[in-house]
């Protein structure tokens, strides 16, 4: 709370108990006085309180180094638009709708990394933020383990009814249990209303000054990823060639892509390959043909994500004159298990390198 902020703000690290402020508060002194960028790591298991924290680090910022309120643009402008403060804290929830996720230990799990930089003028002012991401666990759009995991969060709420109309415009049934690539966990998570969570989400997308085009354009990308575990093929008898099982679903996706319906088929079911300077097309198998969607569905979602993450980063970079930065770097979690995927056992390794760095950094003279 404010409260709290207050109490905490420009005191000495001895003078009051450990806290979170205390850090940022150190971090953020150290930056105006000795005029050096500053950075924070915070590192754990899964479920530690990683992202959390980040968020109370980013809070606290908001707070503290609130930059000058601009004028209102005269003819009102846009009501929903926030103050940049505003817009840095509303980038949690957009993020975490669509890189958050329900694992075995943490219902609410980052499954990508993330640096934010929060950019400060000479006054020590708030004049802007930028986010990097790292990688993104991008199998999870595919494949859950049995029972425990979930799919990435906005999946769900997207087709919690929270805006009935969502449903309608994206050619999906208010139903995750129908969708092969969301429903091979559980469908719900303890304590998360997915109706509430996608109103705050998508508020948020309005904060942060998303054209309802953009807005809806994720929407619809969004069901079109999980509509293509329901394209359905067969095998030619006789043949290594496999044929589509109906295409309902290939017309609906390709109408939410923008794609024409027969050159999707054609290209997942008979690609063209580069051999020499010629284009030859190639026959798939059903199994290759299953292959291709996953991995198409996959890329799709990664490159959304990147979208989402650059489109956030030009709302959060004003013309304001910029001299430091506080970085907070909050990497995804470890989790070890009887069978990890590649992606896994790739954050597992990063995370290990980047205790160590910081271990040697900090302790070793």
């Amino acid at each position: 709370t404010p409260n709290v902020v207050s109490k905490y703000r420009g005191k000495r690290r001895n003078e009051m108990p450990p806290h979170l402020f205390a850090i940022a508060d150190t971090a953020y002194q150290a930056m105006v006085q000795d005029r050096q960028d500053q950075s924070m790591l915070i590192t754990g298991e899964s479920g530690a309180g990683k992202t959390e924290n980040t968020k109370k680090v980013i809070a606290y910022f908001a707070m503290v180094a609130a930059a000058q309120q601009k004028e209102a643009p005269a003819g009102g402008g846009d009501k929903k638009l926030g103050s940049l403060e505003d817009q840095i804290v509303q980038t949690n929830p957009v993020l975490e709708a669509y890189g958050n996720a329900k694992t075995v230990r943490n219902n609410n799990s980052s499954r990508f990394g993330k640096f934010i930089r929060i950019h400060f003028g000479t006054t020590g002012k708030i004049a802007g933020a930028d986010i990097e991401t790292y990688l993104l666990e991008k199998s999870r759009v595919t494949y859950q383990m049995p029972g425990i995991e979930r799919n990435y969060h906005i999946f769900y709420w997207l087709l919690s009814q929270a805006y009935s109309n969502y449903a309608e415009m994206c050619l999906i049934q208010p139903d995750p249990g129908l969708y092969h690539f969301i429903n091979q966990g559980c469908l719900d998570v303890d304590g998360m209303d997915d109706q509430e969570e996608m109103r705050l989400a998508d508020e948020a997308f309005d904060v942060l000054g998303f054209q309802e085009s953009e807005k809806f354009g994720m929407y619809k990308i969004t069901s079109a990823v999980i509509q293509f575990g329901e394209m359905k093929f067969k095998q030619r008898p006789r043949e290594e060639q496999a044929e589509s099982d109906g295409s309902a679903e290939a017309e609906r996706i390709a109408f939410l892509l923008g794609v024409n319906a027969g050159d999707l088929l054609k290209s997942l079911l008979k690609p063209k390959v580069k051999v020499g300077n010629e284009y030859v097309t190639k026959g798939q198998t059903k199994e290759q043909v299953n292959f291709a969607v996953a991995a198409l569905t996959k890329a799709t979602y990664h490159k959304m994500f990147n979208w989402l993450v650059a489109r956030v980063n030009k709302t959060l970079d004003t013309k304001n004159k910029r001299q430091y930065f506080i970085g907070v770097l909050d990497i995804a979690g470890f989790e070890i298990f009887e069978f990890n995927t590649f992606e896994q056992l790739c954050i597992n390794y990063t995370n290990e390198r980047l205790q160590q760095f910081f271990n040697h950094h900090m302790f070793v003279p």
